[in-house]
């Protein structure tokens, strides 16, 4: 049987001091001779020998004719022990900092391919802790509260109290991410406008035919529509918020699954950019109670209902007793059938369990993943199935 070996990775670092020392005890020099020859004092050659002083080029260049060998070998063994040093503290700080795991949905995070699947046991964590970082793109666990867990102020949340920073930053990020990818042009109102309205005469088609043509329209108005799944406790519907001030980003989850509630979060979103301030984030959470909204809330909400059924359409709901009723009425004003029940279910119009047969349930497919970029998210594709 072939036995299989390790790689030797020694917890000690050599650096080139030891190599000086060596020489030194080889020519039988005192290290005050070898300050003479170089032209340094006896303290800096003791820092030199101990590590605690950088080979310079100039220093490698003195060792050179006085020690031998050559300035390219001391500045290399410099650059190695110095890199060794590196490596040992970053050890030492990822395992300090190990705990930072537990404000993170890290099984999630495996199950959906963006860091590899393993035991979350001691030796384990320092590696997580790494791909993590790396995954959100910060330097460190404090850094990543400066700047994600920073972004809490300007979370214009509607459940305070279900609010987990940890797993609204993690799906925050997961749309970053996909949103960083795609190029647009800058941010017109006007045609995100137009695209808007375009988008309404989409939503009586199947998913694999209107996400493609959403995400056009979007992208050419310098708005990037990103789907990600949910993350468990950040209870997230969607978010409208500004990459840049030139690049908008619309994120949903599909959270509630149905065709007629991502309808309604999709114009919910659409208009926070068209009617809210740049430096806000719109982070609108799953089944909030109308009295816990802001009024940029209300107001998203508003507008959302009154592009999908105009004003002048409204006063017809309470008559809608029938599916064909709503059918004829949700084709004539040009949207899918769902959004009118939805609507209809909403204003108590009529009972939660009614008509639900003309809803149709929106699913995420299989994450796709093109490398083992820990920093991959390729966006899902959504099908559609009957209630």
């Amino acid at each position: 049987m072939t036995k299989t070996t390790r790689p030797f990775t020694p917890d000690w670092v050599s650096s080139p001091g030891d190599a000086i020392a060596d020489l030194l005890e080889e020519r039988d020099w005192t290290q005050a001779q070898l300050a003479d020859r170089l032209g340094y004092t006896t303290k800096h050659i003791s820092l030199l020998i101990n590590g605690k002083a950088p080979i310079n080029e100039e220093t490698a260049l003195k060792l050179e004719r006085v020690m031998g060998s050559t300035a390219a070998f001391w500045l290399r063994y410099e650059a190695q022990y110095r890199a060794a040093l590196a490596r040992k503290e970053e050890e030492n700080r990822l395992n300090e900092w190990t705990s930072w795991l537990d404000q993170l949905p890290v099984k999630d995070l495996m199950n959906q391919g963006v860091i590899p699947k393993c035991r979350l046991i001691a030796k384990n964590k320092p590696g997580l802790v790494k791909k993590l970082l790396q995954f959100f793109g910060v330097a460190s666990p404090s850094d990543w509260q400066n700047y994600y867990a920073g972004m809490e102020g300007a979370f214009r949340r509607t459940r305070e109290e279900q609010s987990d920073v940890g797993a609204i930053s993690t799906w925050l990020r997961l749309g970053e991410i996909t949103a960083e990818k795609l190029d647009c042009p800058k941010y017109s109102k006007p045609k995100f406008k137009k695209a808007v309205r375009e988008i309404r005469t989409l939503t009586v088609l199947p998913p694999e035919e209107f996400e493609p043509q959403m995400q056009k329209l979007c992208q050419k108005a310098g708005v990037v529509l990103v789907l990600v799944p949910s993350i468990k406790r950040a209870h997230v519907s969607g978010v409208a918020r500004w990459l840049n001030p030139h690049k908008a980003l619309i994120q949903l989850s599909l959270s509630g699954k149905t065709n007629d509630r991502f309808w309604f979060n999709f114009f919910h979103e659409a208009a926070h950019i068209l009617l809210h301030e740049k430096e806000n984030i719109f982070l609108d959470e799953c089944n909030s109670g109308e009295s816990l909204k802001s009024e940029p809330e209300r107001q998203a909400d508003q507008w959302s209902r009154e592009f999908l059924i105009p004003s002048e359409y409204q006063g017809e709901l309470a008559k809608l007793k029938s599916e064909t009723d709503v059918i004829d009425f949700a084709e004539r004003i040009g949207i899918h059938p769902a959004i009118v029940v939805g609507r209809l279910q909403h204003d108590h119009l009529i009972d939660p369990s009614w008509m639900n047969g003309l809803k149709v349930s929106l699913h995420f497919q299989g994450i796709e993943s093109a490398d083992d970029n820990p920093n991959r998210y390729v966006k899902n594709r959504v099908e559609m199935c009957e209630v």
